[in-house]
C-alpha cells in the first residue's frame, strides 16, 4: 500500500528555479534590483555591488579590530546611500546597550570620540559639551530616530532568535520588505540545558541558512578569532601573520554557511611594526580579508583607521595590487 508521510520536505522542479534566476540577471540588468551600496567602493566591488538579499556575511575579528564599529557605521549608511530602497534592520545587539550603539553613531557623525560625548576625562581635564554641541548632538540625534532600525538587547537562544525574526517579519509595517538581520555577536548566543558552546554555533548557522532563504533576508553576524593568532610564534613569522580559517570559533560550521567569511585586523594592536610578507604599513591601518566569497576570490583590502570615531575609511593608496 502506498503510504504518503506528513514530514517530507517541500521540493521544486529545476524549470522554476531556472526562471528564478533569469529573473534575476534580468533584473540585475535593467537595474531593477540592486545590491544595497556600502559607503566603501572597494568593498561594493568585491561583494557583487554591496549588501545582497538572501545572503550571510560572517565579520571576524579579535577584541579592538573594528568589527562591531564596522558594522554600527553599516547600520545607518546603507539607508543613507540607498534612499530609494525598501529595508528594515532587525539588530540583535547582545553585547551593547543600543543607546550605547547609538552614541558610536553620533561620535561618527560628529567626529567626537564618545568620551567627548559623555563628557568624560580627556588628558586630565574634564571636557564637557557645551550648549552648542548639545543642540548639534540632540539635531543629530533627531535624525537617526527616523532609521527603521529595530533593537534587540537581551540575548536568546537559537530557537528564540529564529522566532523573534519570524514574528518580527509579519509585522504589518514589515511584511514584504527587505531584513538586514545583525547579530552581534555569535559568541553571546544563549546555550540551551542540552548545549555547549560549539553545538550552540553550529546549531545557530543552520538556522541563519534556513532564515536566509525566506523572502529577501540578508544576515550579517560578528564573530570572535580564537587566541592563535596572537601566539608569538606567528607573530615573528610574516608568513602566519594573516587571518586564517582555523582562526575562527566553529569555523568549519561558519565556512560551510557563510557566502562571505570577512576578517578585519589591526596587526598594529598586537605590536608588529610591519605586516605580512609584503611589509605592509600597520599605523593606522586596518586590513579587511575576505577568507570566503562565494562567488568570487578571497581578497584583502586596506582602509584607514578612524575607529576613534567609530569609522572605517577609504584608504586612498593602492596598497595591495589585487585591490
Amino acid at each position: 500500500m502506498e503510504q504518503k508521510l506528513n514530514n517530507t520536505l517541500p521540493y521544486i522542479h529545476i524549470s522554476k528555479a531556472t526562471d528564478e534566476i533569469v529573473t534575476y540577471i534580468d533584473k540585475r540588468r535593467k537595474g531593477t534590483s540592486r545590491s544595497l551600496r556600502t559607503r566603501w567602493s572597494k568593498f561594493n566591488k568585491q561583494c557583487m555591488g554591496g549588501i545582497e538579499p538572501n545572503t550571510i556575511y560572517v565579520i571576524g575579528g579579535i577584541s579592538g579590530s573594528g568589527k562591531s564599529s564596522f558594522v554600527n557605521s553599516l547600520e545607518t549608511d546603507l539607508f543613507d546611500n540607498n534612499p530609494h530602497q525598501d529595508f528594515v534592520i532587525l539588530s540583535f545587539s547582545f553585547e551593547m546597550l543600543s543607546s550605547r550603539q547609538v552614541g558610536r553613531k553620533i561620535s561618527y557623525r560628529l567626529s567626537k570620540t564618545t568620551s567627548e560625548l559623555y563628557s568624560a576625562s580627556n588628558k586630565d581635564e574634564l571636557y564637557k559639551v557645551s550648549d552648542d554641541e548639545f543642540n548639534r548632538i540632540n539635531k543629530v540625534a533627531e535624525e537617526i530616530k527616523k532609521y527603521p532600525i529595530y533593537y534587540v538587547e537581551f540575548p536568546g537562544t537559537v530557537e528564540e532568535i529564529k522566532s523573534t525574526i519570524i514574528n518580527f517579519a509579519v509585522l504589518p509595517e514589515i511584511k514584504g520588505k527587505w531584513i538586514i538581520i545583525i547579530l552581534d555577536h555569535t559568541l553571546l548566543t544563549r546555550n540551551t540545558n542540552t548545549e555547549n558552546e560549539r553545538i550552540t554555533l553550529v546549531n545557530l548557522q543552520k538556522m541563519f541558512m534556513e532564515i536566509k532563504k525566506y523572502g529577501r533576508n540578508t544576515i550579517i553576524e560578528i564573530t570572535q578569532l580564537n587566541r592563535e593568532i596572537e601566539d608569538k610564534d606567528r607573530l615573528i613569522n610574516p608568513n602566519l601573520h594573516y587571518p586564517m580559517r582555523r582562526d575562527i570559533q566553529s569555523s568549519d560550521a561558519i565556512f560551510q554557511s557563510a557566502d562571505y567569511v570577512i576578517v578585519l585586523h589591526r596587526p598594529e594592536i598586537l605590536g608588529l611594526n610591519a605586516y605580512g610578507i609584503n611589509n605592509l604599513p600597520v599605523k593606522n591601518m586596518i586590513y579587511m580579508h575576505f577568507l570566503k566569497v562565494r562567488e568570487g576570490e578571497p581578497k584583502i583590502l586596506s582602509f584607514e583607521n578612524n575607529l576613534k570615531y567609530n569609522r572605517i575609511d577609504e584608504f586612498n593608496s593602492q596598497l595591495l595590487t589585487n585591490e
